[in-house]
């Protein structure tokens, strides 16, 4: 018996849908974000999909009512809840296994934030990328950081082909997590994210995605706003840090990639992150540039 339950489970939707966009929620999360966040799915000008919400654990009442009202204002919003914290990767899961069974038109599955931005022509962009481009499994994009305002304080550019995506595995994740669609063909084949990690999820489901034989790409598009705050530095702490290194070890293993550059990078890398924050932000901010180098 799953430990998610419905909300208003008697509400009736269309289950015909070209896509689904999930996104899990905290009783951490800000509200007015997650509005902004709500808004920018349900106002996207792509108008085939249907939006899935898991309460991941005890909200507060103001988030409670406010995405009970939402749902009752619109036929796109399906939500969930449970009474426990489960993790991002169980909530993707269940989400993932609910349009597995019973959405079975859906053909591409969208990653949404609740404190992040998608831009109005995001659905519509990375659809028609995929359409027109057969071979390719998982699309992400560019992104713009924004900060507690809503400034924008960086952007984040990554390898738009497939062969540079995959080589440069071993030493970083060269997809942005939130800005993701994949094909539902990839978890109808049975991949899933990793349960029994709390962060870093993504980085592990692409590595086996890469030795599967399952093609990436990114959009040149900035197609999201991702919410960078003042702790962003401080929250990338030394559990992060050793799963990312293990990650890191998983590409090299999986795509027979062990060679002395890319070992010595996760080393360094490890030793980075636990660096005291101003000097990470450094780091970080190099990171962004050799990145921007390494996409053409």
């Amino acid at each position: 018996m799953s430990i998610y339950t419905q909300i208003n489970s008697h509400t009736v939707v269309q289950t015909k849908h070209e896509s689904v966009v999930a996104m899990s929620v905290y009783k951490e999360d800000n509200r007015y974000w997650l509005q902004q966040s709500v808004d920018s799915i349900l106002n996207q000008s792509e108008k085939n999909f249907l939006f899935l919400v898991v309460m991941d654990g005890p909200v507060c009442s103001q988030t409670y009512n406010y995405l009970s009202k939402t749902q009752q204002e619109t036929n796109k919003l399906l939500l969930f809840k449970t009474t426990e914290n489960r993790g991002l990767s169980s909530a993707m899961n269940f989400l993932i296994d609910y349009t597995v069974e019973n959405l079975p038109d859906v053909k591409f599955f969208f990653r949404m934030d609740a404190d992040d931005i998608s831009e109005e022509n995001r659905i519509s962009e990375q659809v028609d990328f995929l359409n027109e481009n057969e071979d390719i499994s998982i699309v992400g994009s560019a992104l713009e950081e924004v900060n507690e305002k809503g400034d924008v304080v960086g952007r984040r550019h990554l390898p738009q082909k497939h062969e540079l995506i995959e080589k440069l595995m071993p030493r970083r994740c060269a997809i942005n997590h939130p800005t993701v669609c994949i094909r539902m063909e990839v978890f109808r084949k049975g991949f899933r994210y990793n349960g029994e990690l709390l962060n870093t999820q993504d980085y592990f489901l692409w590595i086996d995605l890469c030795a599967d034989g399952f093609k990436f790409a990114n959009l040149k598009l900035s197609l999201l706003k991702f919410r960078r705050v003042n702790d962003f530095y401080k929250r990338r702490g030394l559990g992060k840090s050793i799963n990312e290194f293990r990650a890191r070890l998983h590409a090299m293993r999986q795509l027979n990639k062990f060679n002395l550059k890319n070992i010595l990078y996760a080393i360094l890398v490890i030793i980075a992150r636990i660096m005291p924050a101003k000097l990470l932000k450094l780091a970080y901010k190099f990171d962004r540039y050799l990145m921007n180098r390494a996409r053409t």
